[in-house]
């Protein structure tokens, strides 16, 4: 048997991969994380499959539920939001597989940020403006971050920032930013992106916890903060379409490239 930890991707049933979608179909356990993957995106298992939603279980408990399969020889479906790279929990998860001889298999999802930029309708890498995304979090209840992972430091770099597990945390995320960005850079948070009842709030560092305090936000919410948010006319071209800049597949605009069979 194997266990097989499947990205569903932001809660649109529609963004799961079909790789994804067809182990489901096919495993006669499935343990989803019900906090975070709607039930539609199990919707597809088995008839007579075992399906839990793990969202009131410990480590222990799925486990448990995984020893139970792999002694039956049952495939299991770990299924967990977005991508099972980024704060997917599955590290302990295969520590204990590992020890027990239980082979997995890791399939990827969308993750929370793409859905994101789709939804925002955007590029988040913008020419000469910021060519790099950092994913982070705050500690707050959550297991403690590293000590030189700061906003602050990474604040530094000017790059895009997309934050996770943060939005009860917005006067500390204006505190260490703002030096860095300014009040007026641009802030989007996405709440349960992918769900029915996504919501797109725009803002600026100034602004942003007001709003979200009025649409009551407290959780399943993702923190965007970068000057690239805003760019959306003054910024230069891509190099990579740009006629007079050749490459292997395409040569400078009226040079006939010949290729050398001798080399």
């Amino acid at each position: 048997m194997t266990v097989y930890f499947i990205g569903a991707g932001p809660g649109d049933p529609d963004l799961i991969t079909l790789k994804a979608k067809a182990l489901i179909e096919k495993c006669p356990v499935c343990l989803f994380a019900g906090s975070l993957v709607p039930e539609a995106v199990v919707a597809c298992a088995p008839v007579d499959a075992i399906v839990k939603d793990t969202a009131v279980m410990t480590l222990d408990d799925t486990h448990a539920d995984i020893k139970k399969a792999h002694l039956l020889g049952q495939d299991v479906a770990r299924v967990h939001s977005g991508d099972p790279s980024l704060y997917g929990a599955i590290a302990e998860q295969i520590r204990r597989l590992k020890a027990d001889n239980i082979p997995y298999k890791i399939i990827p999802g969308v993750p929370a940020y793409a859905a994101m930029a789709a939804e925002m309708g955007q590029e988040l890498t913008i020419p000469e403006i910021a060519q790099s995304i950092v994913l982070t979090r705050m500690s707050m209840q959550s297991t403690s971050m590293p000590e030189n992972e700061t906003l602050n430091n990474f604040g530094k770099t000017g790059a895009t920032l997309a934050i996770h597990l943060a939005v009860r945390n917005m006067r500390e995320i204006e505190r260490q930013l703002i030096p860095h960005y300014g009040e007026d850079c641009p802030v989007v948070v996405g709440y349960r992106v992918g769900w029915p009842d996504q919501l797109i709030i725009r803002g600026t560092l100034s602004d942003i916890r007001k709003k979200i305090r009025k649409e009551k936000i407290t959780r399943t919410a993702l923190i965007m903060v970068g000057p690239a948010l805003a760019a959306s006319h003054d910024f230069v071209d891509s190099a990579l379409y740009d006629p007079n800049i050749p490459h292997v597949l395409r040569p400078v605009l009226g040079v006939n490239l010949i290729e050398d069979h001798n080399t």
